[in-house]
């Protein structure tokens, strides 16, 4: 069914113009005349909020080793399901694992990611890039949910990254090169909270230079940490104290030490114990208090209303979206899209006319390859036709100096024969006529013999 534009445009400007007038008249304040009822949305939003229950995901960058697992389980009191990596990885990866907890009546769905093999290369240079790809994918999973037709947000489990415990080694006297890349990296990616690890291997003094030494290095180098808020009254007072503490120096432990007459969370030692919930010993229950009970809520709405907001604005914009401007001509979802699909068929267009060509050029090369290797078979076929031919005729020779051969072979055997016939025939007369005279000598003696005996 088609609708006539130059009805509805009118009609649209009129209500455009009704909203800047609603949006530019003065509010006014009515009391009321008793008791209504909505001041109890508060409770409901806390009653929804409970029933639905809270996530809050966790990103723990640092070396293999230093202590990372050890923290999170100290943290929450718990034992979680992490597996020991080694130091010969070839590569960065990160291994997520989500748990539900709760306290009290709160559901709570934590998503600890840890950085197994960062660090261990030789080459680090691009040690920083696999955290990078994965925060955007989470960013680019909430977007894809986002725009959906049928979105649940609600009901979709978050998987952004809240906060990153970026562990820093208490070896050396300053920052390593890939801390400053990797933090410098992510500020404008997640909220950054710098923590000392292992801070029990290194004395008060040395720490305390080693905290100044950090802070200014990363002052220094443009990266933004995650500030504590100040602008609400009820926290301002501990979040400004607790930013002067920043790196916070940490030591973990699930080994419960009895110390006088209790047990606590500690670290045993020849010399003593170091305990985890001592402030004088660590900065744990301070990282503790800042992380899990007072700015909880504030890392979250930093998430969404700053690093994921930031995000979004880049990737509508790469997909053509935009804000309008007071002056300019309000903003047409459906302008954008028609434009940004004649971009996409023209841009679709030129790489099917690219591969086309590249398809033709690479059909003439396989020609031309093809035809060259024709004419190589041919001039072989050729070498070899000549080949068989002068084969053919030297065997002919030898055929036929091999029957002049025979021939005369066979010529001088019948002489031979010949010859040895005659010689033997000579042979036979003489012993004949020998023979003969033998037997004619003979003869008369048998005679007189024969004529005397009749005498007789």
């Amino acid at each position: 069914m088609k609708t006539d534009n130059s009805c509805t445009q009118p009609l649209l400007t009129m209500a455009a113009n009704d909203v800047d007038v609603f949006a530019h008249e003065e509010k006014r304040n009515l009391e009321l005349g008793g008791h209504v009822g909505f001041d109890s949305l508060p409770d409901q939003l806390v009653s929804k909020s409970v029933a639905q229950g809270f996530c809050f995901n966790i990103l723990c960058v640092g070396e293999t080793g230093i202590g990372k697992s050890t923290l999170m389980n100290t943290l929450f009191n718990t034992t979680f399901e992490n597996e020991e990596a080694s130091h010969y990885q070839t590569e960065v990866q990160l291994r997520p694992q989500t748990y539900d907890l709760q306290e009290s009546n709160v559901n709570l769905k934590l998503t600890t990611v840890h950085t197994v093999g960062f660090g261990d290369q030789i080459n680090k240079e691009q040690s920083y890039k696999p955290i990078l790809e994965y925060i955007d994918t989470q960013f680019e999973r909430y977007l894809e949910e986002e725009l959906k037709i049928k979105r649940s947000l609600f009901n979709c489990h978050d998987t952004r990254i809240h906060i990153c415990l970026y562990f820093i080694a208490p070896t050396g006297h300053s920052l390593k090169s890939l801390d400053l890349v990797t933090m410098k990296k992510l500020d404008s990616k997640v909220n950054i909270i710098p923590v000392i690890a292992k801070a029990d291997t290194v004395s008060k003094s040395e720490l305390d230079k080693l905290k100044i030494k950090i802070m200014s290095e990363l002052v220094s180098n443009g990266v933004q940490i995650y500030q504590f808020p100040t602008e609400d009254e009820a926290v301002a007072e501990i979040n400004n104290s607790m930013n002067t503490h920043l790196p916070f120096a940490v030591v973990g432990s699930l080994e419960d030490v009895k110390v006088g007459n209790k047990m606590v969370k500690a670290r045993l030692y020849p010399w003593g114990s170091v305990q985890v919930e001592n402030e004088n010993h660590c900065d744990f229950v301070k990282l503790r208090e800042m992380l899990l009970r007072v700015n909880m809520e504030d890392l979250r709405e930093q998430t969404h209303a700053r690093h994921y907001e930031l995000y979004r604005r880049c990737k509508l914009e790469e997909m053509g979206f935009k804000d309008t401007d007071p002056d300019s001509q309000s903003f047409s979802l459906q302008d954008t899209y028609e434009a940004k699909r004649k971009e996409f068929l023209v841009d679709l267009q030129h790489k099917e006319e690219e591969m086309r060509q590249m398809f033709v050029n690479k059909v003439k090369e396989t020609e031309a390859e093809l035809k060259e290797k024709e004419k190589e078979l041919h001039e072989r076929f050729e070498q070899l036709k000549r080949m068989h031919q002068e084969e053919k005729k030297n065997l002919e020779e030898k055929r036929r100096e091999l029957e002049e051969e025979m021939n005369a072979f066979n010529r001088r055997k019948v002489a031979a024969e010949t010859l040895m016939g005659q010689a033997l025939q000579g042979c036979s007369q003489p012993f004949k006529k020998d023979k003969d005279k033998k037997n004619f000598f003979s003869l008369p003696s048998a005679c007189s013999l024969t004529s005397g005996r009749n005498l007789n």
